[in-house]
């Protein structure tokens, strides 16, 4: 597959890139070399390939959920840089 100059300046412009023309050139060229390198891997016959998720074996690293004591509201606060009484105060995000 070959990705062609106007293809680069229209994903460009659609990123809000403002690319010039030898980084257009470079672009093309990169992703030329990168769509080459996906079309010799689909050569490839992966059928008795499973399919791989992970490169390690996961298992559920999880515990149990189970109550116990938490840390007391003084406490928590007493490092706070402010505090209510209640809770952290922070600065409003969304006005």
């Amino acid at each position: 597959m070959k990705i062609t100059r106007d293809e680069v300046q229209h994903v460009a412009a659609l990123a809000r890139l403002d690319l010039n023309d030898a980084e257009v050139d470079r672009m093309t060229g990169q992703l030329n070399a990168i769509l080459t390198y996906v079309a010799k891997l689909d050569e490839l016959d992966t059928a008795g390939v499973v399919v791989t998720t992970h490169t390690q074996p996961m298992i559920n690293a999880f515990r149990e959920d189970e109550v116990r004591p938490s840390l007391p509201r003084e406490q928590a606060l007493a490092n706070s840089p402010e505090q209510n009484g209640e809770s952290f105060v922070v600065p409003r995000v969304i006005g």
